[in-house]
């Protein structure tokens, strides 16, 4: 169990209460968490899990093989149709499934583990490729992590996008969302929708009822931990008819599809709650949760994720994490979270 609160005090006070009650021992400050290492830092915390990539690696038997720049190439999506059925399926889903853990500190293959995780009822050797693709990028990104950083002011942006049509079997869009709290990413998605978008603007829109829907609970969530968000959650997405009809939504038998959808967005507009804005597609981050990217793009947008190398850490080819992607210094003498363990 981990326990975080604003003040020492107010955390040792939690401490002693839990002591009382039952038996526990107190580990002190938090530095690996359920295969997660937590690294200090001046201005927050960084998370990272270079240990179960290694330890994933060596189970798949690929702890040698050649590293590549993107975990997805940027060709159109693979049918369940294509190549030919592998053998060892237990193999392939296991490793599927590894994979999806990873994702908690690594949302930069959320999309392509997505995609591979589709396949998992019938894989074939295609599919099979693309499962190896995301090892050989890890392979050469393995210290690569998460930096939660402080906020000045407590405030909520969400990035959402959709690929419409892309799925070739099903002709359903590929949603995607990233949501900041502050400059720190909090919350990511890549997800099939569950139905089929007639149109390029319903697709986005059900993506951007996807991101708002998540920064609501986020938005309760803050407030039952006494850190309300006074400002409107901003909302970026790269269609205009999407912006216009959270703003003024017209009901006809082109929105009807999304009707529900067109009310949730709405409501939360006319409230305050929400501003729903355009942002041009060549910065529109949430693409790398839809499809893939040439190389430069993905860098771009994996720096605009807050996803960078861990502290004092060195790369294969020797550059120290102290660079130009590199978090701040450790500080181990910050109190910020304890970490405490039945006493056996």
């Amino acid at each position: 169990m981990i326990l975080s609160a604003s003040t020492t005090s107010l955390l040792q006070h939690v401490i002693q209460r839990l002591h009382d009650a039952f038996a526990v021992k107190d580990m002190g400050p938090v530095r690996h968490f359920l295969g997660i290492h937590v690294h200090r830092t001046r201005d927050g915390f960084f998370l990272s899990q270079a240990s179960y990539v290694e330890d994933l690696l060596e189970r798949a038997g690929m702890e040698n093989c050649k590293p590549v720049d993107t975990p997805a190439d940027a060709k159109p999506k693979t049918s369940a149709s294509d190549g030919k059925p592998i053998d060892d399926i237990t193999a392939y889903r296991s490793i599927a499934g590894a994979l999806q853990y990873l994702t908690i500190t690594r949302p930069d293959i959320a999309y392509a583990v997505q995609q591979v995780c589709l396949h998992m009822h019938a894989p074939c050797d295609v599919h099979q490729t693309m499962l190896k693709r995301i090892l050989r990028y890890i392979k050469g990104t393995p210290t690569l992590g998460v930096q939660l950083g402080t906020a000045a002011t407590p405030t909520i942006t969400a990035y959402s996008d959709a690929d419409w049509a892309g799925c070739p079997d099903t002709r359903r869009s590929t949603s995607g969302f990233c949501i900041f709290f502050g400059n720190s990413l909090v919350s990511w998605s890549s997800k099939r929708q569950t139905t089929v978008s007639r149109s390029s603007a319903e697709a986005e829109y059900r993506a951007v009822a996807n991101a708002v829907s998540e920064c609501s609970w986020l938005r309760h969530l803050l407030g039952e931990l006494r850190c309300s968000v006074s400002s409107a959650t901003v909302a970026y997405c790269d269609n205009i008819s999407s912006v216009y009809m959270s703003h003024n939504p017209v009901h006809h038998r082109r929105t009807k599809h999304i009707e529900l959808d067109i009310h949730f967005v709405r409501e939360k507009v006319a409230i305050g709650e929400l501003r729903v804005t355009h942002i041009p597609s060549a910065r529109q981050i949430a693409d790398v949760f839809n499809k893939g990217l040439p190389s430069a793009l993905f860098f771009d947008f994996q720096d605009s994720l807050s996803i960078i190398q861990a502290p004092n850490v060195e790369t294969a080819g020797g550059v120290s994490g102290s660079g130009l992607n590199a978090c701040p210094s450790l500080q181990p003498e910050l109190p910020a979270r304890v970490q405490l363990s039945p006493r056996m």
